[in-house]
Formats: C-alpha cells, sequence, structure tokens
C-alpha cells in the first residue's frame, strides 16, 4: 500500500503545538505517521498553520435551503413554535433530488468553512402524504450520497419520531413526513449499515427526536435494538431546548427533560444531548459527570429566541460538548465559538468567561480544542486528532490572512476566532483526499448547478 507524505511548519497536535511537521498518510486515508522536527524531503508542502478539522455534530441538511425564509413578522409576535410551523410548511414540497441537492452544498458549505464531518440529525423520511418511498431507506441514502460526493465525512443518524407531544400525543399533519415506529426506523438503520459497512468516512447512530416525540417504550426500543447492532453507537436527542417544552415536561411527568432522561434513559458517553439549553445547576453537573457531550448550536439558538447555555458552570464541572449548526442559518465554525462565548458575556457581563483558568488562559484555543474533541466522541468516528490510527481531517489556514498574520501559537486560536469575519481556511482534506484547495471546493460548480435547480423547483 502506497503512502503520501505533507509538510507542515506549525500545527496543532494532540500535545500541543509542533513545528516542522510532517504527516504520512496512507491511501486509505488515515494517518500512518505524525513526526514533528522533521526535515520536508519533497513532502508535498501545506502551505500554512494545520489544524484538525471541526466536527460538526448537528446538522438538518434540508433547513439550509430555508434560511432567512422565516425572518419576517408574524401577527401575533414569533418564537420557535412560529418557526417551526414555516419549517412544516417548507418540509411538504421537498423531494429526494432536492434534499440531494441542498444537502450537498451545505456540505460544500461546510467544508470551505473548516468543518470535515458531519452529525446528520436525518428526520425526514417519507414523501409528503407521510407514505414510505418504495424503498424506505430513500431520504437517508439521499444525504449520503451528498456526503460521499462533496467528500465530507458523515455520522449519519436516523430520527425516532412518533408523537406530537408529550405522553403520546398524536402527531400533527406537519410531522407526517417524519413518524416511524421502532421496527421500522431499525430497519432504515440497518439499511444504511449495509451500504456503508466498508465506507471508513460513514459511520451511522441513533437519534430520537425528542422527548415530546417519543415514549419511554419506543425510546426504550430504538436503544435497545440499536445498541443489538452496535454497542458503541452515537446516540442523539434534541432536550431543553425551550421554556416551553420544559414546562409541558414537568406537566407531563413530573420532572424537567434534562432531569428526566438521566433518571430514565441509560445516558453515558455514547449520547449527545443537543442544545440543553433550559438546564439547572443540578442537571448541569450531573450531564456532566454522565459522560454525554452537550450538542451546543449558539447560533440556531440565538436565531430561534431559545436561550443562552449555562457553559462556564458546565465546563467548570468538566462536561463535554461540541458545536453543530443546526438549521444553518451561518455554516462557520467560527462564528458557532465565537457566539457560545459572547453568549456568555452578555449574560454576566464579564469577559472571557470560558476561558480554563491560569492554566489555560486562551478562551479561543480552549473553546477549539473542547469542540474538537466533544464532536468526535459525539460523532464516533476516529477524527479529532493529528495522530496515528485517525483519519487525516484536516484544515490548513492561510497564515498571510490579515487577521491571523504574525500571531503563534494559541494567540492564533484567538485571533482565528474573534478577530474578523473572513474565512480564513485556505484548504481542507477529509479521509486523506483534498477536498478545498485555495479556497475552492473540487466540486464546487457542479453541486451549485443542482442546488440552483433545486432551488428553482421549490420557489417556483
Amino acid at each position: 500500500m502506497s503512502e503520501t507524505q505533507l509538510f507542515a511548519e506549525r500545527a496543532l497536535l494532540p500535545d500541543g503545538w509542533a513545528h516542522d511537521v510532517v504527516f504520512t498518510i496512507s491511501d486509505a486515508g488515515d494517518l500512518t505517521a505524525v513526526t514533528p522536527n522533521a526535515a520536508a524531503d519533497g513532502a508535498e508542502r501545506a502551505g500554512g498553520t494545520v489544524l484538525p478539522g471541526m466536527p460538526n455534530l448537528h446538522s438538518h441538511a434540508f433547513q439550509r435551503a430555508m434560511a432567512g425564509l422565516a425572518e419576517r413578522a408574524g401577527p401575533a409576535g414569533d418564537s420557535f413554535w412560529t418557526w417551526r410551523e414555516v419549517m412544516y410548511g417548507f418540509v411538504r414540497r421537498l423531494r429526494p433530488e432536492h434534499v440531494q441537492a441542498i444537502a450537498a452544498q451545505l456540505y460544500v458549505e461546510m467544508l470551505k468553512a473548516g468543518y470535515t464531518a458531519v452529525g446528520e440529525f436525518h428526520y425526514l423520511h417519507h414523501d409528503p402524504e407521510g407514505r414510505p418511498y418504495t424503498d424506505p431507506a430513500e431520504m437517508a441514502r439521499r444525504v449520503v450520497a451528498a456526503a460521499r460526493d462533496t467528500g465530507i465525512g458523515m455520522t449519519l443518524l436516523p430520527v425516532l419520531y412518533g408523537y406530537g407531544g408529550f405522553g403520546g400525543q398524536p402527531a400533527g399533519a406537519g410531522q407526517r413526513r417524519f413518524l416511524n415506529e421502532p421496527d421500522r426506523l431499525l430497519a432504515i438503520i440497518g439499511a444504511i449499515r449495509t451500504d456503508t459497512a466498508a465506507d471508513p468516512q460513514v459511520a451511522v447512530g441513533l437519534a430520537p427526536h425528542s422527548l415530546r416525540a417519543v415514549t419511554h417504550e419506543t425510546l426504550m426500543a430504538a436503544v435497545a435494538g440499536m445498541q443489538s447492532m452496535d454497542v458503541d453507537a452515537p446516540i442523539h436527542i434534541h432536550v431543553a431546548e425551550q421554556g416551553k417544552e420544559v414546562q409541558d415536561c414537568i406537566e407531563w411527568s413530573g420532572a424537567r427533560p434534562v432531569e428526566w432522561l438521566l433518571q430514565n434513559a441509560p445516558v453515558d458517553a455514547r449520547w449527545c444531548l443537543v442544545h440543553a439549553t433550559h438546564i439547572t445547576d443540578e442537571e448541569a453537573t450531573r450531564l456532566a459527570a454522565s459522560g454525554a457531550v452537550a450538542g451546543l448550536c449558539p447560533t440556531t439558538e440565538a436565531n430561534l429566541g431559545d436561550g443562552v447555555f449555562p457553559a462556564p458552570d458546565y465546563l467548570a464541572a468538566g462536561g463535554a460538548f461540541g458545536i453543530g449548526s443546526d438549521s444553518h442559518i451561518s455554516v462557520s465554525p467560527i462564528e458557532e465559538l465565537r457566539w457560545l462565548e459572547y453568549g456568555q458575556r452578555l449574560t454576566h457581563k464579564q469577559r472571557n468567561l470560558l476561558a480554563g483558568g491560569e492554566a489555560a488562559p486562551s478562551v479561543g484555543a480552549r473553546l477549539f480544542r473542547r469542540a474538537v474533541a466533544g464532536g468526535t466522541q459525539a460523532l464516533a468516528r476516529p477524527i479529532g486528532r493529528l495522530a496515528p490510527g485517525c483519519r487525516a481531517d484536516f484544515l490548513v489556514l492561510d497564515d498571510n490572512c490579515p487577521t491571523l498574520y504574525g500571531r503563534d501559537d494559541d494567540v492564533l486560536l484567538d485571533a482565528l476566532i474573534f478577530a474578523g469575519n473572513a474565512n480564513p481556511v485556505r484548504a481542507v482534506m477529509a479521509g486523506g483526499r483534498w477536498v478545498v484547495q485555495d479556497g475552492r471546493h473540487r466540486q464546487e460548480d457542479k453541486v451549485f448547478a443542482a442546488y440552483k435547480a433545486a432551488m428553482a423547483d421549490l420557489l417556483d
């Protein structure tokens, strides 16, 4: 088996910053050796600082096409719940080919921004009338195809969605494309696992949509079924995103959503609790102790008026977190991390709240490292570390970008997140293949043409 080599003058390795690093990459896309203080000896040159690629742990790909369409005030006030009705209206028109084109365009944008892997929280399963397609896994296969076409790594998370409210309330008409019983969803998961068994760029997990969309019985049945296929498979769930959701959960069960989940489900390091915005100090401590990942999506949480996650206390308790672009009103890891810190500053009226004390004073460095680590855990793939045995997923910064020029090591990460809005990502490698070079994706024009055709159809 042949190998290629890449030389970087500066790179962020698991144990810190290193210089003159040679990366040896197998044909399969894995790092087989990482050697600091080495001579280039004819290796390809990266041409800038090398960082591990950022995992995007929470995506609803189709929602990229409706970004900006829900920003008009309604007659009676607007909230997450009125936005949801706009989303339901948009969903009615989507066909499988639309979904694939939208997902591919989104994944190109993610890669150009420095995301090298995505957790696709996939709940759009059926036709507009709620009937399964002839191939029940049609929609799931479409988003996997979009990932493969663009080169982004994927953890596909087919969603269990069975009800319209806590305690098994009937679903509404706008939700009919999402609905499955556990057995039918597990069959879709099994089909995708068979399709992708030999593909190191794809993993498969499970996503119970939320406590309002499952019952205890269907949640446990789906989790058990997933674990019978893969005991280490990731499990993601929306939880405690909205104040109304918390109140409804209390009225149904006498407990808050995160409290109920920790008491009634086997939450551990395989789990990712997405949003978890409205949690108490005790819940934050217990969530951190569980080993689960908090999946934070600050730009979407701001756009929907969700609230601000209590990050300082959660991080102080040792909690793991990662970031996602969720509804994709922004497709930028820089902006997610920036607003994770800025939300705390606006709430507490202080600065640098997510730094790690005297031992780790850099806010940018702490946010970047922790988001990569938590996102890697949530996506359950060998990524996130520039080390042998991991996938060759990394981004190359433009060191001549004015906002980065002259910045070294952790100060560079501070500048990356908090200095300016220009995208400083020059090149991106995912699974050992260059997918972005000189700021352009290799399939950019083809993907955008298909996206434009889909949008012309949808907006006609």
